[in-house]
């Protein structure tokens, strides 16, 4: 399945989730985007739903002499979520990792100042939450996302992305009461494969989104 951006893979996404919500399987819901890719996506969500949008920043932890490549991440105050067998196979330690982990932290604090804008965090004891990302490859990310969020005490929670990579989405199934993937190719190597148009979102695009819901 290939989309034609992310604006119209998040109105096949909402159509997905439609079906629960209107059976009533998702009752409260609220939208979290994991920006800046996610925001787009989530904002058709939450519009289908009738849902409040909001953000949740994560950073993914770099290994040192190759950023893309994530060996865990961060959200909110937590403490860094490590995947502990790419550390061993790399042969890389917590310890060595800490300013990685420090320089992420302050960029993510930046974030969330500027997207919140003052805003208080969403209350989400008892709620539905669906948190929404415009592809998942490795999981990381997201899996810090998951346990962040069910940390708050949730009804439920969904993840929810356009395409994802099995063995991720088979994985997070543990961290998720639902996973929802429109398409898991079986050879994946990247989200933005997925996409005609798969351009970088700048903060003003996701400002932008989050005032246009």
């Amino acid at each position: 399945m290939l989309f034609r951006d992310r604006r119209q893979a998040g109105q096949e996404l909402a159509e997905e989730l439609r079906i629960p919500y209107d059976k009533g399987a998702l009752p409260d819901p609220v939208v979290l985007a994991l920006p800046r890719g996610g925001v787009t996506v989530a904002r058709e969500v939450a519009r289908a739903l009738d849902a409040p949008l909001d953000v949740l920043v994560v950073r993914k932890i770099g290994a040192p002499f190759h950023e893309e490549l994530g060996v865990g991440a961060i959200v909110g105050d937590d403490p860094p979520l490590f995947d502990h067998r790419t550390l061993a196979r790399l042969g890389l330690s917590e310890t060595a990792l800490a300013p990685v982990v420090e320089r992420e932290r302050q960029e993510l604090r930046r974030r969330e100042e500027l997207y919140r804008q003052g805003r208080e965090a969403p209350e989400l004891r008892g709620r539905t939450v669906i948190v929404v990302d415009d592809g998942i490859a490795t999981g990381s990310t997201a899996r810090a996302a998951l346990r962040f969020v069910r940390g708050r005490d949730p009804e439920r929670v969904v993840l929810a992305a356009p395409v994802c990579a099995p063995d991720a989405a088979e994985m997070l199934q543990a961290e998720a009461d639902d996973v929802v993937c429109l398409d898991r190719p079986r050879l994946f190597s990247s989200v933005g494969e997925w996409y005609r148009d798969f351009d970088q979102l700048t903060d003003d695009d996701v400002l932008a989104a989050l005032h246009d819901r």
